[in-house]
């Protein structure tokens, strides 16, 4: 049954309407990619960008939202009509009183918390949200958790610069040159906030301190650099890590909508209050000067294209935390490839090992970095995600790489490109439109221990798809829940799945999609569990 018509005319890509500069990706040619008479989707070699909400047309899509669910091996526990923001929203769960609490956010300025102890019965606690001429300060990425010495939960915010919109717009720092003044005259927090949890609620949380991670100037100062990208990476113990560029030396940045290229920094948390910054680390070449010395700008074929991202947009990735004994971090750093760090001393980061991933121009390269299988195998999987609509970019691919030798670490395979099942409209999930590919695999917050082998990922307009890598060397699609496209006109096409969260301890993934969120289960991780873990009344 066709559902709904896509999208009105006037939203449709004209490589004419679109001013280009020197570097920039050019269109492909038609005919060099699309749909082949074998049913299969040809991505492009390359492609410009295209802002978001631009749709490109090409034979073979379907002309309607695609209104089926489409399921393997994997069930939806329940469906909630709730949504914070249609492209993107961050996700927290902890325990408090007997009562596990979901606190769910999006778009700076819109939260939710809920009680998810039933993950069948979904309650909201409590909500807020407010204007963007509103003065206080935006609710960024946050990291939730519970510091045993202290005997406190804690919370961590990041706060960075606009990365995308500006005066309500879309940036081009390569087209408008009131772009970079904006970004350096930005005035907000360049740092991370934080808080001590006095109740589940963020009316509950005290603040205790501001932080800048420009060393030079403080909160109550314009700073440089663009604060905190994405998730603080903080296990409630001493160590705090946390991508950033702390000042407007770090400039060497292709991509048109930010000016800095972020690497990382490590800061001692012991007091919540009074963080202490430890060491700084970045790729060679990230700043203004070192150009010429950089051995990761020399024949990187990105290099001042106008597209790439480069530097991390996370923080970095670990399987557990430095304090328990673990050594290496994982750090996507965009075009500029994949990083062994080793931060067994926080004062000291530097990186041991170093790999180029594959260009895939235009869309992000190197974003998010699964652990969860790292201890038991020495593989990690990398990924970007696809920015253009439509599939009017190169595919973005999982890359599982080989880290056993931290020094030298490679990829040695691709995971495979979920396919939909033979009863679909459709041969390729590319046809069903909207953006197809990776998102990310949840976050170090994911509560419990990874276990079974497997690794969901957030897929876009093909939903969740669950990996089976129980056999490192044979990875495969071994569950998948994909949603309708929309089940409202005004839905965001973009995203039509933007994300997940994984319970492991309680075999549950939250999908979070256009139109709302979905508890999903699957027999790869086992029974749902209701309750709290490890009561004795939680039931399945």
């Amino acid at each position: 049954m066709a559902g709904s018509p896509y999208v009105p005319d006037a939203k449709k890509y004209r490589p004419e309407d679109f001013e280009r500069v020197d570097g920039e990706p050019r269109d492909p040619e038609p005919g060099t990619w699309g749909m082949q008479p074998d049913g299969s989707f040809l991505p492009p070699e390359s492609t410009p960008s295209v802002p978001r909400d631009v749709f490109v047309d090409w034979p073979g899509q379907l002309d309607y939202r695609d209104p089926e669910t489409y399921a393997l091996n994997a069930t939806a526990e329940a469906f909630y009509p709730i949504v914070v923001n249609t492209s993107h929203s961050w996700q927290c769960i902890y325990d408090l009183d007997g009562t596990r609490y979901m606190l769910h956010y999006g778009g700076g300025n819109h939260w939710k918390l809920y009680d998810i102890t039933d993950p069948r019965d979904l309650k909201i606690v409590d909500e807020e949200q407010w204007g963007w001429a509103d003065p206080r300060p935006q609710f960024g990425a946050t990291t939730v958790q519970w510091n045993e010495r202290l005997g406190k939960h804690i919370a961590i915010q990041a706060s960075e610069t606009p990365r995308y919109f500006l005066k309500g717009r879309v940036a081009n720092k390569w087209l408008d040159d009131t772009v970079e003044g904006q970004l350096k005259e930005w005035e907000g927090l360049r740092g991370f906030r934080t808080w001590e949890m006095n109740g589940p609620s963020p009316r509950d949380w005290t603040l205790l301190t501001e932080v800048s991670t420009d060393p030079d100037h403080g909160p109550d100062e314009i700073q440089e650099g663009n604060g905190v990208l994405d998730l603080p990476v903080y296990y409630g113990d001493k160590y705090l890590f946390v991508a950033t560029a702390p000042d407007n030396t770090f400039t060497n940045q292709p991509y048109r909508t930010t000016l800095w290229t972020a690497g990382h920094a490590a800061y001692d948390v012991s007091d919540p209050a009074n963080p202490e910054l430890l060491s700084q680390w970045w790729v060679p070449g990230s700043r203004a000067g070192e150009e010429d010395d950089s051995e990761y700008l020399a024949g990187n074929d990105r290099w001042n294209n106008k597209t790439s991202w480069f530097g991390s947009r996370m923080g970095i990735f670990m399987p557990r935390s430095v304090e328990s004994g673990w050594k290496y971090g994982y750090a996507a750093q965009g075009g500029q490839g994949f990083f062994v760090l080793d931060v067994s001393d926080p004062s000291n980061i530097h990186h041991v090992g170093w790999c180029e991933l594959p260009t895939s121009v235009a869309g992000t390269e190197g974003d998010n970095v699964d652990t969860t299988q790292v201890e038991e195998t020495g593989y990690v999987y990398v990924s970007g995600y696809p920015m253009n609509t439509d599939c009017y970019e190169p595919a973005k691919e999982i890359y599982q790489i080989d880290v056993s030798d931290p020094a030298n670490p490679r990829v040695v395979r691709t995971m495979p490109r979920p396919m939909p099942p033979a009863e679909a409209a459709f041969t390729d999930w590319a046809q069903r439109r909207g953006s197809f590919g990776p998102k990310r695999s949840g976050y170090f917050t994911n509560t419990g221990t990874p276990h079974g082998g497997v690794i969901p990922y957030a897929f876009y307009a093909a939903g969740l798809q669950i990996f089976d890598v129980r056999d490192p060397e044979d990875p495969k699609v071994g569950a998948y829940f994909v949603p309708p496209m929309g089940l409202k006109d005004d839905d965001d096409l973009a995203a039509p799945v933007h994300g997940i969260f994984v319970e492991w301890d309680r075999n549950l993934i939250w999908l979070f999609a256009n139109h709302g969120i979905y508890a999903v289960s699957t027999p790869l991780l086992g029974e749902p569990v209701v309750g709290l873990p490890g009561e004795p009344s939680a039931a399945s």
